[in-house]
């Protein structure tokens, strides 16, 4: 009688893996070092210092052009390349996706990568990134407040310039501390600009930041950025704020020619506009970098922990160790330390006030 069969007699391959099939990995000695400047569907828009693209022939003018942007790197796609945009950094833009052995690694704006391929930055070019750099600082964000999984936005980023109109609309602190806590958090220095100066006094919201002692400059649309600029020279500054408080005007007048810039950076991408929802670095013409962030309208900061916003606050952490375990350091806690240290005169009260509010704003308790 023959024996019946069942699954255990039939023979399955196993599938196809993603381990490599050799341990001898590429070196990548030849690779390029470039900045990433905008990141669209998979595709990354690189800066290579120091380098400029061939330039392109002219195409022939046609009977009848399809209707869209040119295509190509360049605005209009003739004569010099996309980088003369890039004129402030002396680079050319170049366009590229991930390698295989970076296919779980995060790669956003400001990072630093190593490129191979073709980094010649031409029209229909393509370079691969095999490498990053670890990030000096990250500014990230969860979806919301219960999120605990964080999303990198801008890495390697020097300050976070929160921008905040003094009216219309009216000023929102709880959005600015939230603000300061993704700075803090991320390694980022925050300086606050307050914008529509002709219309509202700057002094309330001045006094309520002093006890932080964060960088913070005024600005009016009949006056000149000198104080703005002197501040982000020579350095990666994030721009955030939501709508209608200024920031694309202060974004424009940073970088005179930012229009021009997004545009050669679309043509890059293919992504043909500079949608809501990327970051994008533009060059500003006295040194320095500039991110515009237009999609970010909010922080949710359900990964920001007590401990790691005390670090801001060196001259209270002295006294927050003395707090029993699980102690959220808010304002009504019989055995928080931090009240103590008030009342021995061992810590001023401003600054635990606004450690209070941000840690308020941290948990989700903030008014606003």
């Amino acid at each position: 009688m023959a024996r019946e069969l069942d699954e255990d007699d039939v023979r399955v391959r196993a599938g196809r893996g993603s381990r490599p099939r050799t341990r001898d990995r590429p070196d990548h000695a030849d690779a390029v070092t470039a900045t990433v400047v905008a990141v669209d569907r998979g595709r990354y828009t690189c800066h290579v210092a120091g380098t400029s693209p061939e330039p392109r022939p002219r195409p022939r003018p046609k009977a009848q052009p399809p209707p869209g942007p040119a295509p190509g790197p360049g605005p209009g796609s003739g004569g010099t390349s996309a980088s003369a945009s890039m004129s402030a950094s002396g680079g050319a833009l170049v366009a590229a996706v991930r390698g295989g052995s970076l296919r779980r690694t995060s790669v956003v704006v400001g990072d630093e990568v190593a490129l191979v391929g073709d980094v010649s930055g031409r029209a229909g070019s393509l370079a691969r990134i095999v490498g990053r750099a670890e990030r000096r600082s990250v500014l990230r964000r969860t979806a919301d407040d219960t999120d605990p999984v964080e999303r990198p936005i801008v890495a390697n980023a020097d300050r976070l310039v929160i921008v905040c109109a003094l009216a219309d609309p009216p000023p929102r602190p709880g959005l600015i501390d939230r603000c300061l806590v993704a700075a803090y958090d991320g390694g980022l220095e925050p300086l606050l600009c307050l914008t529509k100066a002709d219309l509202a006094d700057d002094t309330p919201l001045r006094a309520l930041y002093a006890p932080l002692g964060l960088p913070m400059v005024t600005t009016r649309p009949d006056a000149g950025l000198s104080g703005l600029t002197a501040l982000m020279a020579a350095h990666v500054c994030v721009m955030f704020g939501h709508s209608g408080v200024g920031k694309s005007t202060l974004v424009n007048r940073l970088v005179p020619d930012a229009a021009q810039t997004i545009g050669a950076v679309n043509a890059v991408t293919g992504r043909g506009r500079h949608t809501s929802s990327a970051a994008i670095a533009l060059p500003m013409p006295g040194g320095g970098w500039v991110v515009d962030t237009p999609g970010v309208r909010s922080f949710g900061l359900g990964a920001v922990s007590t401990d790691r916003l005390l670090r801001a606050f060196p001259d209270l952490a002295p006294a927050a160790a003395a707090c029993p375990g699980g102690c959220t350091h808010l304002a009504g806690l019989a055995d928080c330390a931090l009240d103590e240290a008030v009342a021995d005169g061992q810590a001023d009260p401003a600054r635990l006030a606004s450690l209070r509010r941000l840690l308020a704003a941290r948990s989700g308790t903030d008014p606003s």
